[in-house]
């Protein structure tokens, strides 16, 4: 592909990344990356902008999807430290591996039960177990995935977590969660790491640092379950070699939580890299959602939809035990 086919999709996958983010900036509820992929499910949904998607848009649209998403997932690694984990203590460090590992076999376990097909239950699992879309990407990176089997779990991890920002707020005083266990119980159980902030913002800074803590250490999770999930990969039936066992950006994601743990990073490269980071994941985002047809969802039906839900309510009660327990 030569780089003058990619340069229109990717620019406006760009372009539509600071469109959202002005949008963020109007209405600061919600996530810059939430808003990337509904404008770009939005717009797939636009008949006449389909001939462009489908058309010269096409080939750096695909650029867009996954380049931008792997490099915003090394940068991710900037965010974490290993002083940070420390700090939470091994009982909570230990809990919250055994959360991420319960909600992903959980997760797995219902969309089998609702006989959702291909790696669609892996994709959920990663997603809602994990962190979201870039989750799902980075396992359907790894594993090879179908946009078929893509689509669905991005618009669950989307649709509910987003879901997660209004109800997760209304039903902590019913719980009797103070501002810090809130936003421990968001970062346990929310999606997205913008959703996370989006969330345990409205409980004031203790509730957030708790929160984005917590959530980064569910992150780094994402390293061995992507690593096993390409090790059992089946072999392509195309011919094509078997996606490797430990993905590039994977091993990049590592490595930038050992610099961050190591190294005295300043605070200004760090803002430009989170800066980059939000701007790369927006972009790739919005070129998943103009992929994305809602139709393929409403055709998925009842199974599809009951499974996300009732993986959703799983985890948010996993997560408030952990609370409870730790």
């Amino acid at each position: 592909m030569t780089r003058a086919a990619w340069l229109p999709g990717l620019a406006v996958a760009l372009a539509a990344a600071g469109a959202g983010y002005i949008v963020h900036l109007v209405v600061p509820v919600v996530p810059w990356l939430t808003v990337a992929l509904v404008l770009g499910v939005i717009t797939g949904c636009v008949p006449r902008a389909r001939v462009a998607l489908d058309g010269a848009l096409r080939p750096g649209l695909a650029v867009a999807s996954r380049r931008p998403l792997r490099v915003g997932i090394v940068l991710l690694g900037l965010k974490l430290s290993l002083e940070a984990i420390a700090a939470l203590g091994w009982v909570a460090i230990l809990g919250i591996v055994v959360l991420v590992l319960l909600s992903f076999g959980l997760t797995w376990l219902v969309a089998k039960a609702f006989r959702l097909g291909g790696d669609q239950p892996l994709l959920l699992a990663a997603g809602f177990s994990i962190c979201g879309v870039s989750a799902v990407g980075a396992m359907a990176a790894a594993r090879g995935s179908s946009e078929k089997d893509t689509g669905p779990p991005i618009a669950l991890v989307t649709l509910l977590g987003t879901a997660a920002i209004v109800v997760l707020p209304a039903l902590a005083p019913l719980l009797g969660l103070d501002a810090v266990d809130f936003g421990r119980w968001t970062g346990a159980s929310v999606h997205d790491v913008g959703q996370v902030v989006a969330t345990a913002q409205v409980a004031g800074a203790a509730a957030l640092a708790a929160a984005v803590v917590i959530k980064l250490t569910r992150v780094l999770m994402l390293a061995p379950i992507v690593a096993v999930a390409a090790l059992t990969a089946p072999a392509r039936q195309d011919g094509t070699k078997r996606p490797p066992i430990v993905p590039l950006f994977i091993v990049g994601f590592i490595a930038m939580v050992l610099v961050r743990s190591v190294l005295p990073v300043p605070e200004a490269v760090l803002a430009i890299a989170d800066l980059l980071q939000s701007v790369l994941l927006a972009a790739a985002l919005f070129a998943i959602g103009a992929s994305l047809r809602l139709e393929t969802l409403a055709r998925s039906g009842a199974r599809t939809v009951g499974a996300g839900v009732v993986s959703w309510l799983l985890i948010l009660g996993l997560a408030l035990a952990l609370v409870h327990l730790s």
